[in-house]
């Protein structure tokens, strides 16, 4: 079988450790060609912007080439394809798929059938692992460790593929975790039966003030109105938490703020200036993260990267 991402359980903490090692590599030299003559597919049965953008930019900066779809309406999935056919007539054409599903469990079904390497780019409120490598590089880089961090994930943490993932991973490395949410948006059961099963202290609130001020990283999401089984229901909780420039006067020198976008109004415009923000960069670390993953999926050496000879002046 070929080495797919379909959950960040499928890397092990070394492993994890590695592709940051090499996300560091490729922000050095971010263009490569070692590539060359490979064909990525990407498949996004779902609106993406940075996710796509960043895979698609990472295919192109390392010298291959990107076909698939941003829509899938336009594609034999209207007319009844199953994705299954569709992911073994795709796999005929390519050297990976990237895909993005808005059904829990896609990228597994996806990866049973595939004979080529796939890396989950999100399914449905599941996992979204290529994000938390991007999220854990972004923690490295501003913290300068991911050991012993206090990191408090706000807002929608019952959709919210993103913490859920980074829960996961970050679980290696010593951490305490504050969970910021409604009751209507707390962090499922079977992310906090697994932290238990670590020993990994929690606690569960519903003030964002609570804690503002004793965090390493502040981890903002969005409520996200596509998840939600009404507009009633969200409309209940859209606006629950608004992180305001005046708010952070208290916090850790070191706090940075992230959020893996889009944003809504949960943080308002003039964070953007403040020096604890980073979520913008936060999407620019995508790009590097996402070459050390393809990288380490095609199993491209982290020597290779660094001794490449075919480095894009």
């Amino acid at each position: 079988m070929p080495k797919s991402l379909i959950s960040i359980g499928d890397f092990s903490k070394d492993e994890i450790l590695h592709i940051l090692d090499v996300a560091k590599e490729f922000e050095k030299n971010r263009e490569q060609n070692f590539l060359a003559g490979k064909v990525i597919a990407c498949l996004f049965f779902e609106p993406s912007t940075r996710t796509r953008l960043s895979f698609e930019a990472a295919v192109n900066r390392l010298g291959a080439r990107v076909i698939g779809f941003p829509d899938s309406r336009n594609t034999s999935v209207s007319k009844g394809e199953t994705l299954e056919d569709t992911i073994r007539i795709v796999s005929n054409y390519v050297d990976m798929i990237v895909m993005r599903h808005p059904m829990e469990g896609a990228a597994e079904i996806a990866a049973k059938v595939s004979p080529v390497p796939v890396v989950n780019a999100g399914d449905g409120s599941n996992q979204h692992p290529t994000q938390t490598l991007l999220d854990m590089y972004s923690i490295m880089q501003t913290q300068g460790r991911l050991d012993g961090l206090t990191i408090n994930m706000v807002g929608d943490l019952k959709y919210g593929r993103t913490v859920h993932s980074l829960s996961e991973a970050m679980s290696d490395f010593s951490p305490k975790y504050v969970f910021t949410a409604p009751d209507d948006l707390k962090m499922p059961s079977k992310y906090l039966k697994y932290l238990d099963s670590k020993h990994i202290p929690y606690e569960e609130t519903a003030s964002l003030e609570e804690h503002l001020n004793d965090c390493d990283i502040l981890y903002m999401t969005r409520v996200q109105q596509e998840r939600f089984p009404s507009k009633e229901d969200y409309d209940k909780v859209k606006d629950v938490y608004e992180l305001h420039a005046s708010m952070l006067s208290g916090v850790k020198p070191n706090m940075k703020i992230l959020h893996p976008l889009p944003r809504v109004n949960e943080i308002a415009y003039d964070v953007d200036a403040n020096p604890h923000a980073y979520y913008i960069q936060q999407a620019g670390n995508g790009l590097y993260a996402r070459e050390a993953i393809f990288s380490h999926v095609l199993d491209i050496s982290i020597d290779d990267v660094i001794n490449d000879n075919t480095i894009i002046k």
